[in-house]
């Protein structure tokens, strides 16, 4: 059983997954208008992994005995100054989420609720993995600068993404 104030926060988490996989999927939309095919598909990967990460936090909340509220999902975003812009835009998320899990992990701690923070442990990890992706391929628009092959082999570089699980090239 888990408090009523890890309840609430484990479901405010999962709100921010789910809206994780929105922005994502945002991205991925303003990606195909820009004919930016690896970019786009490299963004609806992160939206499905992010729905999964949501669906971990759905499970484990029931799992605990606790009540799985869903709440409204807010807009994102839909449009940026260039594909660049996305990505730092993707950065900053991502930092807010580690943000929103460091909280969880600290909060769990202080509950002492170590099944709650055993649970966030895959969430810290995954975040330093989240992080150091997204600011590689920022560094990368970085090093391109304005050149416009540079952005194509970038695009075509991030278009080898697979779904999560799959083995396939």
């Amino acid at each position: 059983m888990i408090s009523q104030k890890m309840e609430t926060e484990l479901n405010k988490q999962l709100n921010e997954e789910l809206f994780s996989s929105y922005l994502y999927l945002s991205m991925c939309a303003y990606f195909e208008d820009k004919n930016l095919e690896g970019m786009a598909q490299w963004m609806r990967m992160q939206a499905e992994e992010e729905n999964l990460h949501a669906m971990k936090f759905f499970d484990y909340i029931i799992r605990v005995g606790g009540r799985v509220k869903l709440e409204a999902i807010k807009k994102p975003k839909f449009s940026w100054k260039s594909p660049k812009a996305a990505f730092e835009d993707a950065l900053a998320h991502e930092k807010h989420i580690t943000g929103r899990i460091n909280f969880l992990v600290d909060l769990a701690y202080s509950e002492k609720d170590h099944a709650t923070a055993t649970f966030l442990n895959w969430f810290v990890d995954e975040q330093v993995e989240e992080e150091d992706t997204v600011t590689k391929i920022v560094e990368s628009f970085k090093l391109i600068g304005n050149d416009p092959s540079g952005l194509f082999l970038l695009d075509r570089e991030l278009s080898q993404r697979n779904a999560a699980g799959d083995t396939q090239n």
